[in-house]
């Protein structure tokens, strides 16, 4: 991975800790990783489902890196809902979610 992805994976993880300052909610998850699909490979969204599951258990309802790549593998990410992908988004345009594509390296 380059450096520029890199730094993007990075600063992706950090601004979706300042849009879900509390953690990410059970419900968004699905809407979540389907969004972050659009902009991010595979391998940076496995990473970032590691490090929510990380964050996650500091929450009351957990949610193992088992349970997201089960999410990812099932493909219930095309299945959000038109509200789910309003309500995620709010959070991560909170959290300076860019709107300009990544670097394609």
């Amino acid at each position: 991975m380059s450096e520029s992805r890199s730094n993007f994976l990075s600063r992706s993880i950090g601004w979706l800790r300042a849009g879900y300052p509390s953690g990410v909610p059970r419900q968004d998850y699905v809407a979540l990783l389907g969004l972050l699909r659009r902009k991010l490979t595979e391998d940076e969204i496995r990473e970032i489902a590691r490090d929510l599951a990380d964050q996650s258990q500091r929450a009351a309802d957990p949610i193992t890196t088992d349970d997201i790549e089960e999410l990812i593998n099932d493909s219930v990410l095309q299945e959000a809902s038109p509200e789910d992908i309003v309500r995620v988004s709010a959070h991560l345009a909170a959290g300076g979610w860019p709107l300009a594509d990544p670097p394609n390296d």
